[in-house]
C-alpha cells in the first residue's frame, strides 16, 4: 500500500451549523501562505495526500471535507447547492486566514467552486489554481420547465432509496472500483484511497464517504453569463490546468467542448493554461509530481496586472 510521507491532522471546525471535518499539513509560520486545496464531486479531501507528499517545500496545506463527503457531516437536506459550497469556503478562510489571502487549489467541482469564490470574494484570494472545474455546458431558459420536473422526480426517488450508493464487501473492492474508474491509478495508491475514500458500516459491507443526495441534479440552470460576469471579477493571477485526456469533450458529445471553456477563460483578467501530461480527469492521483510543481512554481511567481 502507498506510504504517506506528509501525515495531515484531523480538524473539526464548527461551519454553518455542521462539524466541518479539515485535514491539515504543516503548520502556520509568518510569511507562509496557507494553501487551501478544495476536493471535487465524490471525493475526499485525503486525495490531496499525493500531490502535497510530492511538494519541494514545506507548505501549510488545508483541505476541508465537502458537506456530505468524507468525514463532515451532511446537512439535514435532501439536495445540495453551489452557493452553499461558496458559503462553507468563506467561513472556512474566516477560521484559517481571517486576516490575509490564500493560495486557492480545487479540482472538477472544487474548481468551479474557487473559481466562483474568487470572482466574488477577489481580497481573499492571491494565487488561484483551477484543476480541471469546466463548469457546465450552457443552458436555455426553456429548458427551466424540464429541468425543475427532472429535480423532483430525482427528489422522490431519492427518498424511495433508489439513488443509494452501491456498497462493496471490502476496502479491495473499493480499490478495484477506483481501478476501474481511473486506469491509470496504481494499485498501491488505490489501496490507500479506498480507505480514505469509503469506511466499513459494521455490517460487513464498505460504504462511500458520500451523500447520495449529491447525485441530485441542481434545480436551476447554469447560467454562463452570470459566470462570465463572475470570472470578470477575479482578480487573482489564475492557472487553469486540464489533463491531456480532454475528458470534457468526451463527456459532453459536442453540447461543451475544451475550446468553449478556453473561450470562457478569456473572461478572467489574468489567466495561464497549463496541460498535464500522460493524464486524466483525476490528474492529481495519475501525476502528482507534474501538478504540484505547477502549484508551487506558479504560487511562487511574479505576475504584473492583466498578465496573460
Amino acid at each position: 500500500m502507498y506510504q504517506a510521507k506528509n501525515i495531515a491532522r484531523s480538524e473539526f471546525v464548527p461551519i454553518r451549523n455542521l462539524k466541518y471535518h479539515v485535514r491539515v499539513w504543516g503548520e502556520p509560520a509568518p510569511g507562509k501562505v496557507p494553501l487551501v486545496m478544495v476536493h471535487g464531486w465524490m471525493d475526499v479531501a485525503a486525495s490531496w495526500q499525493f500531490v502535497v507528499d510530492a511538494f519541494k517545500h514545506d507548505h501549510y496545506v488545508i483541505a476541508p471535507d465537502w458537506r456530505g463527503y468524507g468525514l463532515t457531516e451532511g446537512a439535514p437536506v435532501d439536495n445540495y447547492w453551489i452557493p452553499d459550497y461558496l458559503a462553507d469556503l468563506d467561513f472556512l478562510l474566516d477560521h484559517y486566514s481571517p486576516d490575509a489571502p490564500v493560495n486557492l487549489v480545487g479540482h472538477s467541482l472544487g474548481g468551479n467552486v474557487v473559481m466562483l469564490y474568487t470572482g466574488s470574494r477577489p481580497a481573499r484570494v492571491r494565487r488561484l489554481v483551477n484543476l480541471e472545474g469546466f463548469g457546465m455546458a450552457a443552458t436555455r431558459p426553456s429548458q427551466a420547465p424540464k429541468r425543475y420536473a427532472k429535480w423532483m422526480d430525482e427528489l422522490k426517488a431519492f427518498h424511495r432509496g433508489e439513488m443509494a450508493l452501491k456498497p462493496y464487501d471490502s476496502a479491495a473492492g473499493v480499490a478495484a472500483r477506483l481501478m476501474k474508474t481511473n486506469k491509470r491509478l496504481t494499485q498501491d495508491k488505490a489501496d490507500w484511497l479506498a480507505q480514505e475514500w469509503a469506511a466499513p458500516d459494521g455490517e460487513g459491507k464498505w460504504r462511500i464517504l458520500g451523500d447520495a443526495a449529491h447525485k441530485i441534479t441542481n434545480a436551476q440552470l447554469f447560467r454562463v453569463d452570470e459566470v462570465l460576469e463572475i470570472y470578470k471579477s477575479i482578480t487573482a493571477p489564475t492557472l487553469a490546468v486540464e489533463s491531456s485526456e480532454n475528458s470534457l469533450d468526451t463527456w459532453w458529445q459536442g453540447k461543451y467542448s475544451l475550446a468553449e471553456y478556453h473561450e470562457r477563460l478569456k473572461s478572467v483578467p489574468s489567466v495561464r493554461i497549463a496541460r498535464v501530461e500522460d493524464a486524466g480527469h483525476m490528474l492529481h492521483h495519475d501525476q502528482p509530481r507534474q501538478v504540484a510543481a505547477l502549484i508551487e512554481e506558479f504560487a511562487a511567481e511574479a505576475f504584473e496586472t492583466n498578465s496573460r
